[in-house]
């Protein structure tokens, strides 16, 4: 399945499942609901410039950091995160650095998301592996709240559970940023 395809199915689940983006009100504070952490924006935008390395190559955590505006301190936490998971290897000593585990079209990621950011499910009563009933809801089972969040969850997982880094990569092109010392 090609990009395009992809792409237009997401519209597709956006368009007919008719849930907007939008801010709600949480407290004194306004939280912004279906959207991307920073840890996680920031993640994607570290392995997208790991991908675009040779393979086998290494590079430091602060060119990854410059390079893409990244704060180095909150960058070395997402990228020990990432190691654990095993998405990324460190070496130590002269020539190391940071590089992917395994190939840029092996990584899915919808898994580096939940990695990052946890589960996929705008709330917690339409998660599949966080499930949490809400305590407002007589009936989760006829909650159209939740059945629609569910709907959202998965789309997102159908989406986010087949592209690859490649595919990121693909589409970034010539404009992925890359600082080249001499």
């Amino acid at each position: 399945m090609d990009l395009t395809t992809i792409e237009r199915r997401a519209e597709r689940c956006v368009h007919r499942h008719q849930v907007p983006v939008t801010k709600v009100p949480v407290t004194n504070k306004v939280q912004t609901r279906l959207m991307l952490t920073a840890k996680g924006k920031y993640g994607l935008k570290a392995l997208v410039h790991l991908s675009s390395l040779p393979p086998g190559e290494t590079t430091q955590a602060i060119d990854i950091a410059e390079t893409n505006r990244i704060p180095k301190k909150f960058l070395d936490a997402i990228l020990g995160e990432l190691r654990n998971a095993g998405i990324v290897h460190s070496k130590k000593g002269p020539g190391g650095g940071y590089m992917l585990a395994r190939p840029p079209g092996d990584i899915k990621l919808g898994y580096v998301i939940r990695t990052l950011d946890g589960p996929l499910a705008p709330i917690a009563c339409a998660s599949r592996t966080a499930y949490q009933p809400c305590d407002d809801c007589a009936d989760v089972d006829a909650c159209a709240v939740r059945l629609t969040m569910m709907k959202v969850r998965d789309a997102m997982s159908e989406i986010l559970d087949r592209l690859t880094l490649a595919d990121m990569l693909a589409l970034g092109g010539s404009r992925t940023a890359l600082m080249y010392h001499i």
